[in-house]
């Protein structure tokens, strides 16, 4: 993780040198809402409803195993959702362009979390730059779709929206307070009295002071103890596999003390190797592994390394559980736009 990142759940010197620019980084955030709501800068409204799932924070906070768990729960209720998301490249071409994300597509291009979501949730998935038009695309595509997941966009306000669920790190919260690039805040917290759904990841360690009275607040919770070969996919174990063996854990996402924190839980000994967010894995970032060693990581992560991975490679598998209540707060908003 950049230095500057490091530093941005604790106040220091640093960062208060930055928040003059963080003053206009407000600013323009601030300008930019307006004009969308005073119809200057225009909002495309598509024929079926749309949800949106998204943070204020730079950083993971837990967005793609949530709206996993929101596809499935829309289809058991009747539902027919599709997802979109700007997708995440590394200089290749990569989602400009809208184009659809299927099981077997390419991360380098459309991105990890996009091809997770295409696996995970049987959904038709499309990725591009501008949001709407991969929607439309995912529309035209599959005419049945009556209700498009936005993955990410909070901010993407040129996309209307009909229901919003922010999602927060309940370890990490909002950080120092500050905006970017003091700190990690794209949006100050009042913005959150505007969702309809708070979604904290874990336990909110940080003041509930800091979050609207407003908006109802859920609690969820990733759980798993299945762990899959990348070489066999059919291949299934649990964490009594890695007992008595030398175990190096690897997590490229938001906030990798989650994931290690959850094999600790699950009685996993490892040593621990964080990466960045959506870091482009390649063989040689595993030169600490030998022998027999295993090496565990994030379906994230595993959809990136599959190309180069061996037998000695795992992925865990995890499941969003969400606090009672939420998928209904959900349906009543998406009623009430019918």
């Amino acid at each position: 993780m950049h230095w500057l990142e490091q530093n941005w759940y604790r106040v220091s010197a640093p960062h208060l040198a930055l928040w003059p620019l963080s003053l206009a980084f407000g600013a323009v955030a601030a300008s930019r809402r307006t004009l969308y709501r005073a119809g200057v800068l225009k909002t495309a409204r598509l024929p079926v409803p749309v949800i949106v799932v998204g943070n204020i924070t730079v950083g993971g906070t837990g967005k793609t195993p949530l709206v996993s768990w929101l596809a499935h729960f829309l289809r058991e209720h009747g539902r027919r959702p599709g997802i979109v998301s700007r997708g995440y490249t590394h200089g290749t071409g990569g989602a400009c362009g809208a184009r659809e994300v299927l099981t077997d597509s390419d991360p380098a291009r459309v991105g990890d979390e996009a091809v997770l979501l295409a696996r995970r949730t049987g959904c038709p998935v499309w990725v591009g730059a501008r949001r709407a038009a991969a929607a439309r695309a995912l529309l035209a595509a599959h005419a049945d779709c009556g209700v498009i997941i936005s993955d990410d966009g909070l901010q993407h306000y040129a996309l209307a929206r009909d229901v919003e669920v922010a999602v927060i790190d309940g370890e990490r919260g909002f950080g120092n307070g500050m905006l970017l690039p003091a700190g990690p805040l794209r949006e100050p917290p009042r913005r959150l009295a505007q969702a309809d759904a708070i979604v904290t990841n874990g336990a909110a360690l940080f003041p509930h002071e800091d979050l609207p009275p407003s908006a109802p607040l859920f609690e969820m919770r990733l759980a798993g103890s299945v762990f899959t070969n990348l070489l066999n996919p059919q291949q299934h174990v649990g964490p009594e596999h890695f007992l008595q063996r030398h175990v190096h854990a690897v997590a490229g996402i938001g906030n990798p003390r989650h994931f290690f924190e959850h094999l600790r839980e699950l009685g996993v000994s490892f040593t621990a190797h964080p990466f960045p967010d959506h870091h482009a894995f390649s063989a040689a970032d595993f030169s600490f592994a030998s022998g027999d060693d295993a090496v565990i990581m994030t379906e994230k992560d595993a959809v990136k390394c599959e190309r180069f991975g061996n037998e000695h490679f795992w992925a865990l598998r995890v499941d969003a559980e969400v606090e009672p209540g939420f998928g209904e707060q959900v349906l009543r908003k998406l009623d009430n736009r019918s």
